[in-house]
């Protein structure tokens, strides 16, 4: 992306970002001449996260937290209908207009203000965000809480979303300066590491057993012993060896998800990934196998080319890649015009884009660029859902960031519960590990292993004296297995690029950063995809259309420049999507080519990230319209042995409510999401009459109420 930004002096480079002008789509779209309050705070929050420490299911809920804060604040003074998601008052002003924009920018400053205070540039962040109070001609000391005013509606509203978030399982209190969002400690629930750490920087067979292929169970997640460690964004890393990042995130509240178990992912659509020496032993070495062949096109120079227009790519079905392109451009009634392209040059750009390195905002945030840039387009209509009347830019605004961050806050938290469950293995202790095993295609044959990788020419051999002396394998040591891959970045990034060669597969490196290489959380499922899929079920729907405005939207990567993790590409490549779910899919393909996840990551995590957009975008409409308020209790009754019924409801914040039956029961409740209640009742009702129980129990939601 390519940005342009007002210059005002007071941010983290001598300028506050006011105003941003996207490369998305083909085009420098101006923002609107006077952009929303609440797209400017939005443009700092993306501004700190790519400063911050990436850690994307916690910045997803740094994304979702502003967003409550902006919505709330807007739907503070709000006649039609519309309520806000924690703070629920109603308020009245002269001027609408103007209180709207102070109360959002006392709400948004006073959460970014408690959700930065601990970035890797707090110290510059926090004056970017006071700065902009101070543009705005806002006194951040004015802490009042006086509803007459519009300073004390949003330090209200501030103070009730930070106080919902707070206990929310983030552990956002818990941490340090130097270690925020912790896991729980040892013995109270915390992860455990299965296998030590792997050495990047060395063979997988080494002398040192302490960071050798001294894996326990390749079936788990493997953190990394990686020299000069760095995070995505370049900040150096705590210590040579990762620690989870993101582990307690398998209890975490979410926005729209719902589940009866705790201990238990919100979405698990396909149970476990493939396992190693399992029953599903097969489709487990085709996974790392397709990592490997990807891994193997990072290159220009094998003359392979691709049309990667959205007329020959795109348009796949869901947690497929089968698509063969659209017809046609909807908004010029056109066929797309040919993209071809070398597949070298599209691979690594693909991988880069997507994989928000050095000065990322992370996935999230990316998607909300996205977002942005949409609203951008000089064709585009703000209409929410694509129908009835135009809405002005705030409303669009806050609607937008409220359902597209909540649905990715719900990405987060399906993911990483996900990950937390099943610890997943990654592609680099997979390949090694399996390289380091041997072959497993001639029994015959030197380095025979069952459970080792195949045999497939041009892509995994078998190193013997003849092909060491041939040239084939040079270098390399007889008996081991050689892989056709990318070798590591290069010495020098900046004027060289590696292509492709033969090496020994216990050397196999994704195509990252040496000192990043892979993220630290299990794989299992992938976040991109989840988190990109998710935005682009609730780009469709809020637009109203799958299709970017003007059909087609674009990034250019310029030649031999705008690749970081090593020179290129050796041509000019446009990626070319003509929908969000296109888009979305390239996302997801991206990490495989950059040798983050497998294929079944990706694939698994699209179709979780559309339930959580659908699910969002659903329950968001009912906010925006007011329908939340009178919906009815759901309630469910499940035996749970010949004594105990669970009765189950899901609870909305800012409500209150009663439970009544006519057993008697003294049933407990706290005001929080999902009430859960244990009765005792005699064997015959739990056993044989649950269904006719329900008749004994209603749930009253009683008021609205403030925290």
């Amino acid at each position: 992306m390519d940005f342009a930004r007002r210059a005002v002096p007071g941010g983290h480079s001598g300028w506050l970002p006011l105003l941003i002008l996207s490369g998305l789509c083909g085009l420098a779209w101006p923002a609107h001449a006077v952009p929303s309050i609440a797209r400017i705070w939005n443009e700092q929050i993306l501004d700190a996260i790519r400063h911050d420490t990436p850690h994307p299911p916690a910045q997803a809920r740094n994304l979702f937290s502003l967003a409550v804060c902006m919505y709330d604040a807007w739907a503070a003074y709000e006649t039609n209908g519309a309520v806000g998601y924690v703070y629920r008052g109603k308020h009245t002003a002269v001027d609408v207009a103007a209180a709207r924009r102070e109360a959002i920018s006392y709400a948004a400053y006073r959460i970014l203000r408690e959700r930065y205070y601990y970035s890797k540039t707090a110290s510059n962040t926090l004056v970017t965000f006071a700065a902009q109070m101070s543009a705005l001609g806002y006194d951040t000391n004015n802490v009042s809480t006086d509803t007459a005013t519009p300073a004390g509606v949003g330090n209200l509203v501030y103070a009730a979303v930070s106080a919902w978030f707070i206990n929310d399982g983030a552990r956002q209190t818990n941490g340090t300066p130097a270690a925020p969002y912790p896991d729980y400690p040892a013995g109270e629930g915390g992860y455990a590491y299965v296998n030590p750490p792997l050495a990047t920087d060395r063979p997988s067979i080494t002398t040192n057993i302490t960071y050798g292929d001294n894996v326990v169970d390749i079936n788990r997640w493997q953190r990394l012993y990686i020299v000069d460690a760095v995070d995505q964004n370049g900040f150096p890393a705590s210590g040579p060896i990762q620690n989870y990042l993101g582990a307690q995130w398998l209890g975490v509240r979410p926005f729209a998800l719902a589940r009866d178990d705790a201990a238990l992912p919100w979405i698990d659509l396909e149970g476990p990934p493939p396992l190693w020496g399992t029953a599903s032993h097969l489709v487990f070495v085709s996974n790392v196998v397709e990592v490997i062949r990807r891994s193997s096109e990072l290159t220009p120079a094998d003359g392979v080319t691709l049309d990667i227009s959205p007329g020959a790519l795109g348009n796949n079905t869901l947690g497929a890649n089968d698509g063969t392109g659209h017809p046609s451009n909807p908004a010029t009634g056109l066929p797309y015009a040919p993209n071809v392209v070398k597949r070298g040059d599209f691979a690594r750009v693909l991988a880069e884009f997507w994989a928000d390195g050095p000065s990322s905002e992370t996935p999230p945030g990316h998607w909300n660029v996205v977002a942005n840039s949409v609203s951008d387009h000089t064709n585009f209509v703000r209409q929410i859902g694509g129908t009835g009347p135009v809405v002005d830019d705030l409303e669009w605004d806050v609607k937008l960031y409220f359902a597209l961050n909540a649905a990715l806050h719900d990405a987060g938290c399906a993911a990483w519960s996900l990950k937390r469950y099943y610890d997943g293995w990654r592609p680099l202790s997979a390949v090694r590990h399996l390289g380091m095993l041997g072959q497993s295609s001639e029994p015959l044959s030197p380095s025979y292993h069952t459970h080792g990788l195949p045999l497939i020419t041009n892509l995994i051999e078998l190193v013997t004296t003849a092909s060491v002396a041939s040239g084939r394998h040079a270098g390399l040591t007889p008996g081991k297995l050689a892989l056709y891959t990318w070798p590591g970045q290069p010495a020098y990034p900046a004027t060289q690029y590696s292509g492709v060669r033969w090496i020994h597969a216990d050397s196999w490196l994704p195509y990252q950063k040496k000192n990043f290489v892979t993220p630290a959380f299990p794989g299992y499922i992938s976040g991109h995809s989840t988190f990109s899929r998710s935005a682009a079920e609730v780009l469709t729907a809020i637009t109203g259309s799958p299709f970017f405005p003007g059909g087609m939207g674009t990034h250019t990567a310029v030649s031999n420049t705008s690749l970081s993790f090593e020179k290129g590409p050796s041509q000019t490549v446009q990626l070319q999507w003509a929908t969000y779910y296109d888009a979305a899919d390239q996302a997801g393909l991206s990490r495989i080519w950059g040798g983050i996840h497998p294929p079944m990551d990706d694939l698994v995590g699209r179709r979780t990230g559309a339930l959580c957009g659908q699910g969002a975008w659903a329950l968001a409409q009912t906010y925006f319209d007011g329908s939340i308020t009178h919906q009815p209790v759901l309630l469910s009754l499940t035996a749970l042995d010949s004594a105990q019924c669970r009765l189950r409801f899901d609870t909305l914040r800012g409500f209150h409510y009663q439970v009544q039956s006519t057993l008697d029961l003294d049933l407990p409740f706290t005001n929080d999401f999902g009430g859960v209640f244990l009765a005792t009742h005699s064997s015959m009702l739990c056993t044989d009459s649950v269904a006719g129980l329900r008749k004994f129990y209603r749930v009253i939601r009683t008021s609205d109420g403030m925290p």
